[in-house]
């Protein structure tokens, strides 16, 4: 706080000193300028009026010959006037000049004895502050770039997860367009064999399709293969004991057999899970052997409650 209020006070004292000679030095050349200028017009204005004018021509070229004197006068007054500014300006200048350049001086001297204190007494402490500053930083960033990759590891894990299940969708969608493709070409087919082929197909792609198998006993019923229908009505069964197809495919299977109570018995739960059914088994071809039966007779005429 004194070295401040020391550096204040003389920064104070030369300031004015400086305004001060600068006010001076001024105020001199303008007073000299007047009092010059003052006395030339009045010797010039007496020199006039004591003048005689009793012969008018030599009074006239006195007259001229006084003004010109005056004006080289003037011009020279000016001249030496200009002069005379330009020196004290200039000698101001230099004054001003030559006082910033003590100022910035004094201060550069200043600013580097406080900055050679800090050098001195704090660079220890600047540089635990950098030490410790480094190594937290470096920390954050490890901790931000450990969090980023177990983000990035979880985003890949569930990547490669959705696009094993897409390439999986993508291969069941092959199947699917195929099996239909397949069953197209089984409602087209005209004989029971390429229907046969077309179901053994579908049955390739997706084993235990039920609704395949049952369509494949229905086949083998049109080829006269009643027990190989028997055979592919009971493995459906096996696997769903209430599909209501493989009940009315095995019923008609049986009535082929001659097998005529576990005919009924079939078509009877089969008609219990499809009431439709019932019309189709009237029209049913593979269950003459039943008609006249009162049982079947019983069962086709009874209405559901």
């Amino acid at each position: 706080m004194l070295i401040k209020a020391i550096i204040f006070v003389l920064f104070s004292l030369l300031s004015s000193f400086t305004w001060a000679d600068v006010e001076t030095t001024d105020e001199s050349v303008a007073a000299s300028v007047q009092e010059q200028t003052a006395a030339a017009v009045s010797k010039k204005t007496n020199d006039i009026a004591t003048a005689s004018f009793a012969e008018k021509p030599l009074v006239e070229r006195y007259i001229l010959d006084e003004l010109k004197a005056t004006r080289h006068d003037l011009q020279d007054l000016e001249r030496r006037l200009t002069i005379e500014i330009t020196d004290r300006e200039l000698d101001v200048a230099e004054k001003s000049l030559s006082y910033a350049e003590q100022t910035v001086n004094f201060f550069f001297y200043v600013i580097a004895g406080v900055a050679s204190l800090v050098a001195l007494f704090g660079w220890k402490s600047l540089h635990e502050i950098r030490v410790n500053t480094t190594k937290k930083a470096n920390s954050q960033i490890k901790m931000i770039a450990q969090s980023y990759e177990e983000k990035f590891q979880t985003l890949e894990k569930d990547l490669r997860r959705k696009t094993l299940r897409i390439a999986d969708n993508h291969i069941e969608i092959e199947k699917i367009n195929e099996i239909h493709n397949l069953w197209l070409r089984a409602q087209k087919s005209q004989t029971p064999e390429q229907k046969m082929a077309a179901y053994d197909a579908i049955l390739k792609i997706r084993p235990g399709d039920l609704e395949a198998l049952t369509s494949k006993a229905d086949a083998a019923m049109e080829l006269k293969e009643f027990h190989w229908a028997l055979s592919i009505c009971n493995r459906v069964l096996d696997m769903d004991d209430t599909n209501q197809d493989a009940f009315y495919q095995r019923a008609c299977a049986y009535a082929c057999l001659g097998v005529e109570d576990q005919a009924i018995s079939d078509l009877e739960k089969a008609i219990e899970g499809r009431s439709s059914l019932r019309e189709l088994a009237a029209d049913e071809d593979d269950f003459e052997n039943l008609r006249g039966n009162d049982a079947f007779d019983a069962l086709l005429t009874c209405t559901d409650s």
